[in-house]
């Protein structure tokens, strides 16, 4: 099985006034053995942007083909808040992404942005934002505490 990439941890960066923000460079190293670029949107159920590999990108199109109807409502609304609002972004020499206007406005993101890793994508967040989510999480989490149910005890 070959190497797994995962992004992990809770940064915060400094976003200039042209919206320049530094990738963490674990992030960055992930990003430069899979590709050249991240692909960032606007999050569908939370005022963040969304980031990830083209890859991740390419696996949810597949995904959303394969369990909706081609021509249904919920696939046009899927894709086009998805892909319609996904935008590619090269780094600069000293490893800075340039966020669009609109990405900054939905995630109410000014002088810094919060980089949170899930895994195989990560999210970019307003400090007073993420404060909130991850408050409100670990509040969930503690009243409703979650199970996992491993492979091998199918």
């Amino acid at each position: 099985m070959g190497k797994t990439f995962l992004f992990l941890d809770t940064i915060i960066n400094k976003v200039d006034a042209k919206g320049r923000v530094s990738l963490p460079s674990d992030y960055r190293a992930i990003v430069k053995e899979l590709s050249t670029e991240i692909v960032c949107y606007r999050s569908l159920t939370a005022p963040c942007i969304e980031g990830c590999t083209e890859d991740l990108l390419e696996k949810l199109a597949t995904d959303i083909e394969n369990s909706t109807d081609f021509f249904s409502e919920t696939q046009d609304d899927l894709t086009n808040l998805i892909f319609g609002d996904a935008k590619r972004f090269s780094f600069d020499s000293t490893g800075r992404i340039m966020l669009t206007e609109k990405l900054l406005k939905h995630a109410e993101i000014t002088d810094s942005a919060v980089f949170v890793g899930k895994g195989r994508k990560f999210q970019i967040w307003s400090a007073e934002n993420w404060e909130k989510e991850e408050l409100r999480i670990r509040e969930k989490i503690r009243l409703n505490r979650p199970t996992l149910k491993s492979e091998e005890g199918k």
